[in-house]
């Protein structure tokens, strides 16, 4: 048993308040998931031509002023970086595939949360409450946010077991669920170049709709794929650059609502989490459908 809880701002007057508005959103799943917290946060894009990455490293005193310098000077590239808690995010004039092996062979210690334009990933081990203090959840700004709270079901509580997964460039996963085929598929999408971290079954899923999106597919006809090819029970909530996506399986026995007004759209497992946003009372509150999936996203 997990908890999820997104939130996609359609009046752009409240992106100052989407932290504000997200913390007590992902402290009421609780109950649902005691054992790790975290959430992806869209928004402070970078240009086309740079990348944002997000980097943890287990040691709170860790030397990132040394990393930026170093990464600067090697590659001769235009850095700008910021901390918070033992979590940073680089923002660099470059490629994923250079940036990344750069880090891989000169800082390999440090983990990649996530790569992107937009997208920063934060996440621990702890109560959701714990973690939206430890990186000041309340005072960030963005666009879009989807979250997770964990219940270790089928993996130990650790920090790379938690949720979002991000296996591609601005794309997130979290789910609610377990997949049966998620060890066929891992081995299938390593074939095609998708890298896994963990040996969650969640990761998979997230790398499954990377592929797709590699492929050529729009979000809309990866998810369709994803219907067909993915066994199991699950909730997911996906996050791109420009909005997220609901989907569930076709027995749809993990819940689910969501809420919409003109302002935002809002999902989570237990309406108990939407209780708090404004004008819920007059939004249009509804369950998903079963084998069925929900987008919203910014026109380009």
């Amino acid at each position: 048993m997990c908890g999820i809880v997104g939130l996609y701002l359609k009046n752009p007057a409240l992106e100052s308040k989407l932290g504000e508005l997200f913390e007590p959103m992902l402290i009421a799943m609780t109950d649902r998931g005691p054992d790790s917290a975290g959430f992806a946060i869209y928004g402070d894009e970078v240009a086309e031509g740079s990348i944002k990455l997000t980097l943890r490293h287990p040691d709170d005193e860790y030397d990132w002023e040394g990393l930026a310098d170093a990464l600067r000077h090697s590659l001769r590239k235009e850095l700008s970086w910021m901390q918070n808690a033992n979590v940073t995010v680089f923002k660099v004039n470059g490629t994923e595939a250079e940036i990344r092996g750069w880090l891989e062979e000169n800082a390999p210690d440090v983990l990649i949360l996530s790569v992107g334009q937009s997208i920063e990933i934060l996440k621990e081990v702890g109560l959701p409450e714990k973690i939206a203090g430890k990186f000041n959840l309340k005072n960030m700004k963005g666009s879009h946010i989807i979250g997770h709270t964990r219940m270790a079901t089928e993996s130990a509580v650790t920090m790379e077991g938690s949720h979002p997964f991000s296996t591609g460039m601005d794309l997130c996963l979290v789910h609610n669920g377990s997949l049966s085929n998620h060890n066929r598929l891992r081995d299938k999408l390593k074939r095609e170049g998708i890298e896994f971290e963990t040996e969650n079954d969640s990761e998979v899923a997230a790398g499954y709709l990377t592929w797709r999106l590699r492929s050529g597919d729009s979000l809309k006809e990866a998810l369709e794929h994803a219907l067909e090819d993915l066994d199991g029970f699950f909730t997911f909530t996906i996050g791109t650059r420009d909005g997220f996506a609901v989907m569930r399986d076709p027995i749809a026995c993990k819940p689910a609502v969501l809420a919409e007004t003109d302002d935002y759209v809002a999902m989570a497992s237990e309406y108990q989490a939407l209780t708090t946003l404004p004008g819920i009372e007059n939004a249009k509150v509804w369950e998903p459908e079963p084998a069925t999936f929900y987008i919203w996203e910014r026109s380009a």
